[in-house]
């Protein structure tokens, strides 16, 4: 049984795509004696309290991560936090620098210290493969949040809680997925636009998202950087899996974007353990008293988890079927 089982769970961002994966994941399977709730938008709280059908279980807390009051009133007797609230847009980013800042970085610490004041026992963050060798400023604040989530556990040394990242890739039905894109340009008899030919990703269902972050609480200590082994599929077999007789055409990479994803870089291959459907990242320092995972196989130095290179792959029918089950 799960340690969330029974438990009292907050969800920052949790009326976001994860969030409610997780809500009926967790009313389902987990049975929590409360289901805490933290975002900011009272529209999407209202439906999401509408497709829950008011679940008694469930605390709704209009509130912002970077308030670190509202925080610590939301994260009142509280066990578990997922930390899911960010600013994600990438091209967003590069206009408004500084407001990703506050939410991804600075709100990131106020997280880190209301759950150590409230005395919360662990805390998972959710990081994407945009945080590896970032080239752009949405990855750079979700570095400097998984550093700062990893170094909590300095913070909270003699204290209960403890502090891990789980890192994924795209995350196939979440909102700004290229999906609905795809298929409303397909219904109107009009080309897909495809950002480069040869561009690859790594690739994860909703389900699995919220099936390894629940797995990571029951294995964590404290400092570990989970990467789930995921598989990668080429943007071109996508569309063909959605649309298989839409022209196409290229429209090149946008700003700040790469041509294949990383979410283990060559430099992080010396503290990289490879597990049984998980690489562990282990912390650059650990004075907290940290110990690796057993059984874990050091990876070879230099290696790299990118998408291009991946030993996991999704084809055009693996891909038609799982689009397909979306519909």
């Amino acid at each position: 049984m799960s340690a969330l089982a029974g438990s009292s769970i907050l969800v920052t961002g949790g009326t976001g795509s994860f969030g409610k994966a997780f809500i009926e994941y967790a009313l389902t399977h987990l049975g929590p004696r409360r289901l805490v709730i933290l975002s900011r938008d009272e529209l999407k709280q209202y439906e999401v309290r509408q497709r829950f059908d008011d679940d008694p279980r469930l605390r709704w807390f209009i509130g912002d991560v970077r308030d670190r009051h509202r925080l610590e009133r939301a994260m009142h007797g509280v066990d578990y936090v997922i930390h899911a609230a960010a600013l994600k847009q990438v091209d967003t980013a590069e206009y408004n620098p500084f407001e990703f800042v506050q939410t991804n970085v600075i709100g990131s610490q106020h997280v880190v210290e209301a759950a150590i004041d409230c005395g919360v026992k662990k805390v998972v963050a959710l990081s994407t493969d945009k945080a590896s060798s970032p080239i752009n400023l949405y990855g750079a604040t979700k570095l400097c949040a998984d550093r700062i989530f990893i170094a909590a556990n300095h913070y909270a040394a003699g204290y209960e809680s403890r502090f891990s990242v789980v890192r994924y890739g795209n995350v196939m039905g979440s909102r700004g997925s290229v999906i609905p894109l795809f298929r409303s340009l397909a219904a109107k008899g009009q080309s897909l636009p495809i950002t480069d030919k040869r561009m690859t990703r790594f690739w994860i269902t909703l389900r699995q998202a919220v099936s390894f972050v629940v797995d990571s609480f029951d294995q964590m200590n404290g400092g570990e950087l989970y990467v789930p082994r995921i598989p990668s599929m080429r943007i071109i077999d996508l569309a063909a899996a959605i649309a298989p007789t839409a022209p196409i055409h290229e429209i090149g990479i946008r700003p700040g974007e790469k041509l294949h994803e990383e979410m283990i870089g060559p430099d992080d291959s010396r503290r990289t353990l490879l597990m049984d459907d998980r690489y562990v990242v282990l912390p650059y320092l650990a004075g907290w008293g940290f110990v690796p995972p057993p059984g874990g196989e050091l990876v070879p130095e230099g290696f790299a988890y990118r998408s291009d290179t991946n030993d996991l792959w999704l084809g055009a029918e693996e891909l038609h079927d799982l689009v397909g089950r979306l519909s």
